[in-house]
């Protein structure tokens, strides 16, 4: 089975930038769908983007043009690069991965992201 391990979050001002990582461990990186969801408080956790092992990402509307989603599986890594940030993208931030043979999901312990002045 696979471990993953979130990292960059922290507290950013409006308009400003920042980027997260998730390290996998454990398992063969391009058998997993990799994607980052999110959990605001008091709200559900809903799915940010997610990037199969060579194809295309998806975005959720909110964050399209302002988010890329990217992975490297050469370093067992994957990243989101979030630009123009919004307090309304403060939320805990969650990698997963899942099997793309078991379909089974694996999460991460979660990093925050806050967004205010």
């Amino acid at each position: 089975q696979v471990q993953v391990v979130e990292s960059g979050g922290g507290l950013v001002q409006p308009g400003g930038s920042l980027r997260l990582s998730c390290a996998a461990s454990g398992s063969i990186f391009s058998l997993y769908v990799m994607g980052w969801y999110r959990q605001a408080p008091g709200k559900q956790r809903e799915l940010v983007a997610n990037i199969p092992s060579g194809g295309s990402p998806n975005y959720v509307d909110s964050v399209k043009g302002r988010f890329t989603i990217s992975r490297d599986n050469a370093k067992n890594v994957m990243y989101l690069q979030m630009n123009s940030l919004k307090p309304e993208d403060t939320a805990v931030y969650y990698c997963k991965a899942r099997s793309v043979i078991t379909q089974y999901a694996y999460w991460g312990q979660g990093t925050q992201v806050t967004v205010s002045s």
